[in-house]
């Protein structure tokens, strides 16, 4: 996320926000974020929304996820959105929508289904 120069906006319980700056390095051949840059900050938002609806000592671990790209990411941020459908135990299920803004308004160019799994007592790597 810091190479992508991501930003954590914001945390609720169950829900979160990423936002991306435009930058020529995460674009694809059309000028557009890429794909791959769309993906990555929707994966993450879905970890971080699931995260807080568990102990500070877990961590998370993505088991899967669907995404569907709707428009041209051709803007000048891209902002992702995830709230938590349903908190399982150790199955978190999320959504995430994905915008990008371009002279202040907002596309929707993607959204992602995830399952998220709770690493109970599991705390990150290097914490």
């Amino acid at each position: 996320m810091k190479h992508l120069g991501a930003e954590l906006i914001s945390l609720t319980p169950g829900g979160a926000e990423i936002r991306v700056p435009f930058r020529g390095e995460l674009t694809q051949q059309h000028n557009y974020f890429h794909a791959g840059v769309t993906g990555a900050i929707a994966d993450t938002v879905c970890g971080y929304a699931a995260y807080t609806l568990m102990a500070a000592e877990d961590s998370v671990l993505t088991v899967e996820y669907k995404m569907n790209l709707l428009a041209p990411a051709d803007g000048e941020e891209l902002v992702a959105r995830a709230r938590v459908v349903r908190s399982g135990k150790t199955l978190k299920v999320c959504m995430a929508d994905v915008f990008v803004r371009k002279a202040g308004a907002e596309n929707h160019c993607a959204t992602m289904l995830a399952t998220i799994m709770c690493m109970a007592g599991k705390a990150d790597w290097g914490r």
